[in-house]
């Protein structure tokens, strides 16, 4: 039993180092994390607020998303992006385990205001993603983009 668990939080660690080395080199409007760095939770997800609003730039129009696996190819275990505001949703999966690079981005027209960005995974094991978020206006501007991180877990 102590070599499981042993297992278990020597990765954890690794998983973590890994994600705030990466997480210093990540942009303004993009972050990343490890969906269950345990690798046991199936349903493993998280949930922020993405506020949208004029930052001189003009109002925001959308919100454009996408998503990418970091973590080594397995077989069917995908992680999926969402967004939602009001009464609007969309959603797209990066649809290749591992092949760092990022789902084709989706777009959520819903104006100035807070959306709801959720990352989930199709199976159990721990997935490394980064999802890259931007509020635009009617001409593709960038505007103002806060991000609140609601839960992860």
């Amino acid at each position: 039993m102590q070599p499981n668990i042993l297992k278990k939080l020597s990765i954890s660690i690794f998983m973590l180092a890994y994600t705030i080395g990466y997480a210093q080199l990540s942009g303004a409007d993009e972050g990343g994390a490890v969906l269950d760095p345990t690798g046991t939770v199936r349903n493993f997800t998280g949930y922020a607020q993405i506020t949208c609003f004029d930052n001189g730039n003009g109002p925001a129009d959308y919100l454009e998303a996408d998503i990418i696996d970091l973590s080594a190819p397995v077989e069917h275990l995908l992680v999926n992006l969402l967004l939602l505001k009001g009464d609007r949703a969309i959603s797209v999966s990066d649809t290749v385990s591992g092949d760092a690079n990022p789902s084709p981005p989706i777009i959520l027209q819903g104006g100035n205001g807070v959306y709801l960005l959720v990352v989930n995974k199709t199976d159990v094991g721990p997935r490394q993603f980064i999802v890259d978020y931007h509020c635009k206006t009617a001409t593709g501007a960038h505007t103002g983009t806060d991000i609140n991180v609601k839960q992860f877990e």
